[in-house]
């Protein structure tokens, strides 16, 4: 009887890392290096050169920064994700808005990590992904049932930014092309939302739940 052939090994997870800061890159090169089933094909500084690494090299996990230099992390996850339905990405970002969250998951991220948690939960996440589970840490989790003000709309979060760029609420109006009493419309509807007691508080509850970035 003939001796039973050996299965075949398999081929290690490979992966694409997307941020603009070289030794963040470094970091999960060397944490990579040290996993047998993990390889690190390619890396992109900006989302227009992970586009094009990620057509170059279509790898089974992408690891997206959040903030790339010319685009928004989020946003090229989706450019990918229109033409790689499958392309299996999750979010790295040193950010812990809820709203920044809600928006990864909605656009199909697969796993979403703050970058405190990569030396603990980088590989087992990068795994998790790769067996098809949607993988969000604990601590993100109860961010998300923390975090349950109401949600600001597109308007709001326009009349908010200018804000926190100093401006008042009547050079907001120009800049919106609206009146004075419009945006004080808008004001006192997101100082409601966000349970705020004044405009700067406003801002900083905003910028928490990352309705914007600084």
């Amino acid at each position: 009887m003939a001796p039973p052939v050996a299965g075949r090994l398999q081929s290690p997870i490979r992966i694409l890392t997307v941020d603009d800061h070289p030794l963040l890159r470094e970091g999960i090169a060397g944490t990579l290096e040290d996993e047998p089933d993990l390889r690190l094909v390619a890396e992109a500084a900006s989302g227009q050169e992970a586009l094009a690494r990620f057509r170059e090299h279509r790898p089974d996990i992408t690891l997206m920064d959040v903030r790339l230099p010319d685009m928004d992390g989020i946003d090229c996850m989706a450019t990918l994700r229109q033409e790689f339905p499958d392309a299996r990405i999750i979010i790295l970002t040193t950010y812990r808005g809820d709203v920044q969250v809600r928006r990864a998951l909605a656009g199909g991220a697969m796993g979403y990590l703050l970058k405190s948690m990569l030396r603990k939960d980088l590989v087992d996440t990068i795994r998790a992904v790769h067996e098809g589970q949607r993988c969000i840490p604990g601590e993100v989790a109860r961010m998300l049932d923390e975090d349950t003000e109401g949600s600001l709309s597109p308007r709001e979060i326009e009349v908010l930014r200018l804000v926190s760029e100093g401006h008042s609420n009547k050079r907001v109006g120009v800049a919106l092309g609206v009146s004075e009493e419009t945006v004080k419309m808008h004001m006192k509807s997101v100082l409601s939302k966000l349970n705020a007691n004044d405009r700067t508080h406003a801002v900083t509850i905003a910028l928490k739940r990352g309705y914007f970035s600084p």
